[in-house]
């Protein structure tokens, strides 16, 4: 059987968002307006919003907008799930830029064993220092970031995919959780479709990220709900250094970088804190 009524299914997109009035209108820009209206179900679920994303949310025609007081991604996504009323479910990132068109592409790529969906990742490095575009150079060369889902912004799960993680722990690292829930044949990046995802500007930036991200593995590793296939290995580093000379030092930036978010992430590890969000705010500037 082929895309299981591909071409007419709905979908509900969960945007989680905690303070995200400087760049949501651009968003729901992209999101509420176009045809067919009665496919995309927007659920803008704000989390412990002190800013006007829920006021700004609502001026758009048909988008839901859901409140918690918490500031949890993954809370705010079980209250969106609470009134979602589409089995296809888009879980959005607030800061990333995709179409409607591109969503709608990746509920029509959905088959009997292809059961989540992501887009392909487009970084804007144009405002980041050369550090941070360094690092990125080399982490968009790892393999599983160009074969995992996460990273992108944007995962769309057929109600079996769903089924498989509405029920997953809270953890930070959501994303990456949701993807290693399923098995390479169940999963794919569908070409053509893009996120476009600001990147940190600076190196005080990226390591907030870094931090984040370190966290959050040790987390899952905790868990038992990461594989060795999405841990960066160090056959994975010399095989990309020795695709360029140039990659020799971008390789090493790589690893200073990665090795000082594992280094300042150890507080919060021993403490166990895996719901303190560091942000990086200069990518939503």
């Amino acid at each position: 059987m082929s895309a299981m009524t591909s071409g007419s299914r709905p979908v509900s997109v969960v945007v989680p968002a905690h303070n995200e009035a400087a760049g949501i209108g651009r968003l729901l820009d992209l999101l509420a307006s176009g045809q067919p209206e009665d496919r995309v179900e927007v659920i803008v679920s704000c989390n412990g919003c002190t800013d006007d994303t829920a006021t700004i949310a609502r001026t758009f025609p048909g988008v839901v907008v859901v409140e918690i007081a918490q500031a949890s991604k993954r809370l705010a996504m079980q209250a969106a799930d609470e009134v979602a009323r589409h089995g296809v479910r888009a879980y959005l990132d607030a800061d990333v830029t995709v179409s409607r068109h591109d969503v709608l592409t990746l509920v029509d790529a959905l088959h009997d064993r292809t059961i989540a969906t992501a887009p392909e990742r487009r970084l804007v490095l144009d405002a980041s220092s050369w550090v941070v575009r360094w690092y990125y150079d080399v982490w968009q060369r790892l393999p599983q970031v160009r074969d995992g889902l996460f990273g992108r912004g944007l995962i769309v799960l057929s109600p079996e995919g769903y089924e498989r993680v509405h029920g997953l722990p809270l953890v930070m690292s959501d994303d990456l959780a949701i993807s290693e829930a399923f098995g390479s044949e169940e999963r794919r990046v569908v070409p053509g479709t893009v996120a476009v995802i600001e990147a940190p500007r600076g190196v005080r930036d990226l390591l907030r990220r870094r931090i984040r991200i370190a966290t959050g593995n040790s987390q899952l590793d905790d868990l038992g709900m990461r594989s060795a296939e999405a841990r960066t290995s160090t056959s994975d580093l010399v095989h990309i250094a020795s695709g360029s000379p140039r990659l020799v030092v971008r390789v090493a930036v790589f690893a200073a970088v990665s090795l000082a978010g594992r280094v300042l992430a150890r507080r919060r590890i021993k403490r166990a804190d895996y719901t303190t969000w560091l942000r990086d705010e200069s990518s939503r500037r």
